[in-house]
């Protein structure tokens, strides 16, 4: 695919911010060192002077303050090279944000579940179309439910998570550490929503189910698993599950009024999310990353790739086919779920929305093109996924031809 005027610039940019210090005789510092020899320290970039870095970093500036934002923290790369990667604002006051700074990385961890399963599909471990009561022998209707159904979330489940009363469980008790079983148990103790296989509807139970079912079908446990299958190879070493509601230092601090009143929530325990073992935390270096290998197919053959976008979905949208390049999505109109991660035009997407954190990672792989953002919340932010927002209003100035849709 021939380059859009937009793409060329953003990779002119990147490439030129490299040479330029050759050409002119500046020193080059430990960072950009580290970066040629291939260490990769998550660091803010020079502050821009013009072009497509500056536009960036003037749409953050805007967007925090016109949202009452805690913290901004955003990396854009082209082609896997660095356009900008800044933080604004504070994690705690006194405490400028950083960008390698960890935050919850929520339901980008079940993207990685889903290119692990068909990691396993592609070795010849499993089939997609198995039904799971091979693994799971004691879930309702296990004999009728696929990994495909629990990965592309068309099993129709109930989703505990929006049950009458979860919520106000949760707020009332940030701290809880839930069980799988527990959390589980919400979701089968009620009527499917309908038949296994016959619409789409996103039920976290699904996932939870998915992470089981990868633990029996590999014998091993779903950490150590994703590990080695996402987080190793791809080197996302800032990237990691905690079984408690510890964060790496250093921590990007989160603030909510979920409660009725504006408190720290960093810490409340994530256990009721999504899979123990993929409870992750992150950096927004690691974020881009995986925005970019995951929505690329990067480790995957491109037939799971074309599973992993579109696994024939029904009820949200309409079915997106990929070029045998595996560089473009040409349905652009097309909003569906596909295997642990959505696609939103032409646009890969995970955004995780909890405790007072957003994050959004986006993919375009006609451009190469990766956004990722995390924030946190002020006093007087409002509802809504901010990280979204601010990912759209880059996408809209980098690449107008391909917006990101809104979802719901």
């Amino acid at each position: 695919m021939r380059p859009t005027r937009s793409t060329s610039l953003l990779r002119l940019a990147a490439v030129t911010a490299a040479t330029a210090l050759v050409a002119l005789g500046t020193p080059v510092t430990a960072t950009e060192a580290a970066a040629v020899d291939g260490r990769r320290p998550c660091v803010s970039s020079r502050p821009p002077e013009g072009g497509p870095a500056l536009d960036i970093l003037r749409i953050a500036e805007q967007a925090k303050a016109e949202l009452d934002l805690k913290s901004v923290i955003l990396r854009v790369t082209v082609d896997g090279r660095e356009v900008i990667t800044t933080a604004l604002g504070e994690s705690m006051t006194g405490v400028p944000a950083e960008p390698a700074m960890h935050f919850r990385n929520g339901n980008v961890a079940i993207s990685y579940m889903g290119t692990a399963l068909l990691r396993l599909v592609d070795q010849g471990v499993v089939g997609l179309d198995e039904p799971v009561a091979r693994w799971l022998p004691d879930l309702r209707h296990g004999d009728r439910i696929t990994l495909r159904m629990l990965a592309d979330s068309t099993t129709g489940l109930v989703d505990y998570v929006t049950t009458p009363g979860f919520g106000d469980q949760v707020v009332a008790d940030p701290f809880r550490q839930w069980t799988a079983a527990e959390l589980v148990a919400i979701s089968t103790g009620q009527d499917e929503w309908y038949e296994p296989g016959t619409n789409w509807s996103y039920s976290h139970a699904n996932f939870v189910l998915l992470g089981a079912a990868l633990e029996k079908i590999t014998q091993t446990p779903l950490d150590v698993l994703l590990q080695q299958q996402i987080m190793g190879p791809l080197g996302l070493d800032e990237t990691r599950n905690s079984f408690t509601p510890d964060i790496p230092t250093p921590v990007l601090h989160a603030f909510t009024a979920d409660r009725g009143t504006y408190e720290e929530s960093s810490f409340w325990n994530p256990s009721w999310t999504t899979a123990p073992g993929a409870v992750q935390t992150t950096d927004i270096c690691d974020l881009a990353r995986s925005a970019a290998a995951i929505g690329s197919g990067e480790l995957l053959s491109p037939a799971s790739y074309q599973e992993l976008l579109n696994p024939g979905t029904v009820g949200l949208g309409r079915p997106t086919k990929t070029c045998p390049e595996k560089v473009c999505l040409p349905n652009t109109e097309a909003t569906h779920y596909g295997m642990g991660l959505l696609v939103l035009g032409d646009w890969v997407s995970q955004h995780p929305l909890f405790f007072g954190y957003t994050a959004a990672q986006a993919y375009l792989p006609c451009e190469h093109l990766t956004i990722a953002v995390s924030t946190t919340k002020g006093r007087g932010t409002p509802e809504g996924h901010t990280a979204q927002q601010i990912t759209q209003r880059i996408a809209a100035a980098l690449a107008p031809e391909h917006p990101i849709p809104d979802f719901s």
